[in-house]
Formats: C-alpha cells, sequence, structure tokens
C-alpha cells in the first residue's frame, strides 16, 4: 500500500462576529462559511455581548475564538472600549475592525487599544478573508483610504526615525509592509526570536504600543510606500 503523504491540514481559523446589524453578521457568516480554512464560532450583537461570551468560554475551557471582526458602533458596549477590554482580558485574541471612513478618529483610538487592523465595511470578501488571515498570523492588515487619512491626522511620537538604528529601520518598513515576525526572519536571515526583539525595540523608541500604529507611523514618515 502506498503510503499517505498528504500534508496534515491547518486547523480553521475561529472567528466571532460582534456587530449589532444581524443583516451584517448573516453576511458575513455565509462568505466566512464558504472560505476554505475559517468558520465563524459565534456572533454578538454588542461589545458586552461579545465580552460575555468570551468569558463565559474562557471560564468553560471551550474553544475561544482566533479573530474578533468586530463593528466600531454599537450600542452598550463599543468597539473602541470592547477592544480594550477584549485585549486586556485574552490578549491572544486578534481584533479587526469594521469601520466606515468617516470613523477615522475611533480608528485610530481601537489601534491604540490593540486592535490588529480594520477593514472598511464595504469590502470586498477577498480583502475580507485577507484581513482575517493576516490578523490570525500576527500580521498588520491597512485599509489603503484609511491609513492614508490617519496618518494625515496621526501624531509623530516625540523621538522620531534618528532614534532608531539602520536595522531597526529595516525592522519598520517591515513592519509597515504588513509582514509578521517570521517572515521578518527570513527576509533578515536572523531567528524569529531576534526580530521579535528588533519590532519591540523599534515600538519603544518611538512610543508606540502597536505593530499598526508603527505601520502607520512609518508611511506617515516615508520609511516605505503604502502597498495594495
Amino acid at each position: 500500500m502506498t503510503p499517505d503523504h498528504t500534508e496534515p491540514q491547518p486547523p480553521a481559523i475561529k472567528i466571532l462576529l460582534v456587530d449589532d446589524h444581524a443583516v451584517v453578521r448573516r453576511g458575513l457568516r455565509a462568505f466566512i462559511d464558504i472560505e476554505p480554512g475559517m468558520e465563524v464560532l459565534g456572533e454578538a450583537e454588542d461589545g458586552a455581548q461579545a465580552l460575555a461570551l468570551l468569558r463565559e468560554r474562557h471560564t468553560l475551557g471551550e474553544p475561544l475564538p482566533d479573530v474578533v471582526l468586530m463593528d466600531l458602533v454599537m450600542p452598550r458596549l463599543p468597539g473602541v472600549e470592547a477592544a480594550g477590554q477584549i485585549m486586556s482580558l485574552l490578549p491572544d485574541i486578534k481584533i479587526v475592525i469594521l469601520t466606515s471612513f468617516g470613523e477615522v478618529e475611533r480608528v485610530h483610538a481601537a489601534l491604540a487599544a490593540g486592535a490588529a487592523g480594520y477593514l472598511l465595511k464595504d469590502a470586498e470578501p477577498e480583502e475580507v478573508a485577507s484581513a482575517i488571515r493576516a490578523a490570525a498570523a500576527g500580521e498588520v492588515h491597512l485599509d489603503p483610504g484609511v491609513a492614508r487619512e490617519l496618518t494625515r491626522r496621526m501624531t509623530a511620537p516625540h523621538i522620531g526615525l534618528s532614534s532608531l538604528t539602520p536595522r531597526e529601520k529595516q525592522i519598520l518598513a517591515l513592519v509597515a509592509e504588513g509582514h509578521g515576525n517570521r517572515e521578518i526572519a527570513r527576509r533578515l536571515s536572523i531567528s524569529e526570536r531576534t526580530a521579535r526583539t528588533h519590532v519591540s525595540n523599534v515600538l519603544s523608541k518611538l512610543q508606540l504600543s502597536s505593530r499598526t500604529q508603527a505601520a502607520l507611523f512609518a508611511i506617515s514618515q516615508g520609511v516605505t510606500p503604502l502597498s495594495g
């Protein structure tokens, strides 16, 4: 009998949908249900319900989502506050924000709270899938239009690019292109642990709290052109 050399499939990316409009959740679920390597773990109609669901699953030891796809504007507990509380409770969960172009200020606040990226509500299904996969892999997803608007409004850190070494500027450019630590390590022929340390040093020197903020800063400073 010929041995089976089929590669084992990676586990599906588990997703929690959070939006106060049932029709939006239904549309997202319909798309995700037919997307390979993804599954909807649950739904919530606002941030408070999402937080309660996650707390219950965490307490009972049930599977948790890898990615939370969450609207910004919701009753009871809006997206910015919900993102902060989720990140505080379960920091390994990645949050992708759903937004409209007019909500740029809230997007900035959500990124500061720890969100991994954001999508416009009229994004194509392929972009939704890309954002979910990027977040699950620890990478950054920026909608180009919102990114440009954010960089115009962004307050630059007190310490600028001059504080970075040439290697750290390379790291910053790669972060801005959306690469995770593994891909940065491969491209620069360094260990993943070293890449992680470099990224941490860059964030510390620039007084930034997330990779997404670093990517926006890099774009605003012309470190790398905005891709996509």
